[in-house]
């Protein structure tokens, strides 16, 4: 049987997707992991960001309209980088046992958002259209103030003008919410703002082959 304690962070989110669809969960891991992850984004050059686009694959493009933030994926192969996915690899294992979900895989990527950058009201996936399920937002920016923007908006799904959240991107903060029900937009960020931005995806298969993370 599985352990339900509330103190358990897996089964926060859990309850917190069963029952809402989002989950908002400060102090999500340890320090450890965190510092991982900064030692990793450190060591990190300019040319190991590429400006963010917009779609997939042939659908690809990149709008400065829409959105400013530059991206890198993370890596298995490298160990700092492998901290996370490894604990997304958990949760991914007990949302499936908790929710029966189907998830199927994670990608991943640093986010950096420069003063001045943004992203408009978005959703991660159109219903029926794709196989990004489930998304993760983890924050590394330590003493971050309401001045200093960046704030992850949440818009209802009933009523996408209606505001339902509004998240400082506090250090050591994850956001997880079901991909194709929240339209959500990233304020203008005042001073550089890091993030680890994720998803869950179920598996989609043509001809029998399996659709690979990225």
């Amino acid at each position: 049987m599985l352990d339900l304690d509330l103190t358990f962070p897996f089964e926060k989110i859990a309850q917190d997707l069963q029952s809402t669809g989002i989950s908002i969960l400060p102090n999500f891991i340890g320090s450890e992991i965190l510092s991982k992850l900064e030692i990793r984004i450190a060591e990190l050059t300019s040319s190991d960001f590429k400006q963010a686009g917009i779609g997939r694959l042939t659908e690809r493009e990149q709008n400065q309209k829409i959105r400013r933030d530059k991206i890198h994926w993370l890596d298995a192969n490298n160990e700092l980088e492998a901290a996370w996915l490894d604990n997304m690899a958990e949760l991914k294992t007990y949302l499936n046992r908790r929710l029966f979900m189907g998830l199927f895989s994670y990608e991943s990527h640093f986010a950096v958002y420069p003063p001045g950058a943004f992203y408009k009201k978005h959703v991660d996936a159109f219903k029926g259209k794709a196989n990004r399920v489930l998304t993760t937002v983890l924050y590394l920016n330590q003493s971050w103030s309401a001045k200093d923007g960046g704030e992850l908006v949440v818009y209802n799904p009933n009523n996408h003008e209606q505001i339902l959240t509004t998240v400082t991107p506090s250090y050591g903060t994850l956001v997880t919410f079901l991909s194709d029900e929240f339209p959500h937009e990233v304020l203008v960020a005042n001073k550089k703002r890091y993030s680890v931005a994720g998803w869950f995806r179920v598996n989609t298969s043509i001809n029998h082959a399996i659709d690979p993370p990225r």
